[in-house]
């Protein structure tokens, strides 16, 4: 091993973060998997432009956990809307083995990591698609769709809503603005027949960041 590697390796231990004892509660018997996932986003992620230089010393909490704790809210078929780093697509696919995943991502560069993970953690469950979610397919719809970080949510309801079954549900995940954009996306919810709109705080007492999900019934 080279000098400049031990260097990198050394700098990546010393500035991520450590991994938060109720990681383990919450992945059970998946954890290495996520360990694993954790590991290489934290040695590839900004080199590859998947997460910024800040985000190491809180990859877990900010990022991991925060998508992690949703997990419970899915199951069927999942469309990830944008899927990016695999966040939360590739987690909530390590923690969710009995849901089928879509993972959905227009940039090649992103759309090679996405098939690097799933092959390296032998991910059964998890399909990746390159295409925007115009372009996106799917006979009858998915059971659930979801985003984490893509847009607001005038510009993503459009976007999202369409790939729902009828009956089915949007799970977006969003920020502390949530409520201001639910107000400022009033003309899309009713245009794409959202009912019993919602929003759910999640890991209070369990997180240092707790996960804001819109929930919405699409008919």
């Amino acid at each position: 091993m080279s000098s400049e590697s031990t260097g990198a390796d050394a700098y990546v231990t010393s500035v991520v973060e450590t991994e938060p004892a109720v990681a383990g509660e919450m992945f059970g018997d998946r954890i290495e998997l996520a360990r694993q996932f954790t590991a290489a986003l934290a040695e590839h992620g900004e080199e590859r432009g998947l997460i910024g230089p800040l985000e190491l010393p809180r990859l877990w909490t900010r990022h991991i956990l925060n998508s992690a704790i949703a997990a419970p809210l899915f199951s069927g078929s999942v469309a990830d809307i944008g899927s990016g780093a695999g966040l939360p697509g590739i987690v909530l696919a390590i923690a969710r083995p009995d849901a089928q995943f879509t993972l959905v991502e227009p940039m090649e560069r992103r759309v090679t990591w996405l098939n690097e993970q799933v092959s390296a953690l032998g991910l059964p469950n998890v399909e990746v698609v390159r295409a925007r979610a115009e372009e996106v397919q799917r006979p009858g719809g998915f059971d659930v769709v979801t985003a984490r970080a893509v847009s607001a949510l005038r510009t993503l309801i459009p976007l999202t809503a369409p790939l729902v079954r009828d009956g089915g549900e949007l799970t977006l995940l969003k920020g502390m603005n949530v409520s201001n954009e639910i107000d400022a996306a009033q003309k899309q919810i009713k245009k794409f027949r959202l009912s019993n709109v919602r929003v759910e705080v999640l890991g209070e007492g369990v997180l240092p960041e707790t996960t804001r999900v819109l929930r919405a019934r699409v008919r």
